[in-house]
């Protein structure tokens, strides 16, 4: 049975632990090794892969651990270059973990494909034309993605927006939602744009322009919940109950300010991106949905709210979770993501393959529904800093060992000069190479 409680893992070398990882798993450690060696794309599939390569570029890629979600326990892969992104995430999924975990659920991945329409003569007739030819227009689409149809997927609704005009010559677009199952989706969305477009035309009457998915995936949202009991909330001298209310209040200042919702946004994507990025899914899709989302009403807002458990807070969004001890620190999550888990990067590159194999994932809505958690989790850890000893103070130490590897410290002495640098309160390059001079110049006189 696969566990995610790994205590000690940070310690570990990097050998010590890929083979933890690898037994935690169940895998080959062979495997695991020849699939995340150089990160896992040649240079000869990244000139198959995009134009005008000349290299590949790397990211550190690390294990999240203690995260569960709907009573699983997962490790998850996150490819990042921000210091202490994993260990917050995995810190603040410890916590969670007392509360029980988290809890998701995630809609059907169904994408929308959007075509436009201009100069429509007459706005009515152009909708009964649509409505009345939906059936037939539907099997255009799924002709065009017989694979898709066959994976159980294909077109399931077709809706018409006017954006500008009266009833005659009117500008309008036409949504077809688009079932993907396990794939993202954006090349099977733009396929059945294309393909509707000559039809839709015809019937309405107007001038097609463009024909493309839309990030704004609000079809496709995913939803997740925790809670925290007080006494896993305690931070020194702080009780738990005033680390709870101060994230709390945390929460409620980005409710009400955009300016504090955009960083507040920012630091749940850290947990989610990573996640993305690392199981080859385009981040820069959820990245654009997320925030259009977060936008919808008009006043730019929180993905990510926390209150606390009472009267209050029975709206759980349709996820299933048990009941939550009164007073306990409760935060949800909403938002579109789109991932797959066929297709795509997933054909070419060896270690996107091997970091979906790592999350053990069987669906495109489960890998939503871990990277949604992540980031509630990465939420969780950003707001309890900032509530107590601010952001720095976790983020610097982990900063310290990247400013004391470019001051040219070797293996061994790393975390002795980010050690020392750190508790002089000065995380730069500068001192880490004076804090290096220092401690070869202690070596040799003891030599």
């Amino acid at each position: 049975m696969i566990t995610s409680r790994l205590p000690g893992f940070y310690k570990l070398s990097l050998d010590e632990r890929r083979r933890v990882a690898a037994d935690a798993l169940g895998v080959s450690i062979d495997e695991l090794e020849v699939a995340l060696e150089g990160g896992g794309l040649s240079v000869a599939s990244a000139d198959k892969t995009i134009e005008n390569v000349i290299g590949t570029y790397a990211l550190p890629l690390a294990l999240a651990l203690n995260v569960k979600v709907n009573g699983r326990d997962y490790l998850v892969p996150m490819a990042v270059e921000e210091p202490s992104v994993v260990a917050a995430a995995s810190a603040a999924a410890r916590s969670v973990r007392d509360g029980g975990g988290f809890f998701a659920v995630a809609d059907a991945p169904v994408m929308i494909a959007q075509i436009e329409l201009d100069q429509v003569p007459e706005v009515h007739e152009a909708v009964r034309a649509v409505m009345t030819h939906e059936r037939r227009l539907r099997e255009l689409a799924d002709a065009a993605v017989p694979g898709l149809v066959a994976r159980g997927g294909g077109a399931r609704h077709l809706e018409m927006r006017l954006l500008d005009g009266s009833a005659t010559n009117a500008w309008m677009v036409v949504h077809v939602h688009l079932d993907c199952r396990d794939a993202m989706g954006a090349n099977l969305a733009n396929t059945v744009a294309e393909a509707l477009a000559p039809e839709l035309e015809r019937l309405t009457g107007g001038r097609v322009g463009l024909r493309i998915l839309s990030n704004l995936c609000d079809t496709r949202r995913v939803r997740a919940v925790c809670r925290v009991p007080p006494a896993s909330l305690v931070m020194g001298e702080r009780t738990g109950e005033e680390v709870r209310d101060g994230i709390v209040r945390a929460s409620r200042f980005a409710e009400r300010d955009p300016y504090r919702a955009a960083t507040h946004n920012k630091g749940i994507m850290n947990g989610i991106d990573p996640v993305v990025i690392a199981t080859g899914n385009d981040w820069r899709a959820v990245e654009a949905g997320a925030h259009a989302w977060a936008a919808r009403t008009g006043h730019y807002s929180p993905l990510a709210t926390w209150s606390v458990v009472g009267a209050e807070t029975r709206d759980l969004s349709g996820v299933l979770a048990p009941p939550a001890q009164h007073g306990w620190l409760q935060g949800k999550i909403e938002l579109p993501i789109a991932l797959g888990i066929v297709g795509g990067t997933l054909r070419v590159h060896g270690g996107a393959k091997a970091a979906l194999a790592l999350t053990g994932v069987t669906s495109a809505q489960e890998l939503a529904m871990l990277a949604c958690s992540v980031g509630l989790a990465s939420n969780l850890a950003a707001l309890r800093a900032l509530a107590t000893v601010g952001i720095q103070e976790g983020h610097m130490a982990l900063h310290a060992r990247s400013v004391a590897s470019a001051a040219g410290a070797q293996e061994s002495e790393v975390e002795r000069v980010a050690a020392i640098i750190h508790g002089r309160g000065w995380v730069t390059l500068d001192a880490a190479t004076q804090a290096l001079r220092e401690l070869r110049a202690e070596t040799d006189a003891a030599e």
